[in-house]
């Protein structure tokens, strides 16, 4: 009796801790993909060039410019890659 009153104060912990554990061993594939594209050359690249123009940005106080072009150039590559991995290893 004892041990039921204290399971409905106190709920079952070892329940709840080990879904948290499996819920934090989850790993999305298309997140890794994406690092692993993002580490290729031509997304280097591109993502070095965005880098510089954020830093020429936020060094500037009144400016037009706003990266966009070199953020789409990054997406673009790494999405390329993702979608050609993915779509090989589909086939």
């Amino acid at each position: 009796m004892v041990l039921e009153e204290k399971m409905i104060r106190n709920g079952e912990p070892d329940d709840e801790e080990e879904e948290e554990e499996e819920e934090a061993d989850l790993v999305d594939p298309l997140e890794s993909m994406r690092e692993k594209c993002a580490e290729l050359e031509h997304c280097v690249h591109t993502h070095a060039r965005l880098e510089e123009c954020e830093t020429r940005v936020n060094a500037r106080s009144s400016t037009t410019e706003d990266c966009t072009e070199e953020l789409f150039d990054f997406l673009h590559a790494r999405d390329h890659c993702v979608a050609h991995k993915l779509f090989h290893s589909v086939k």
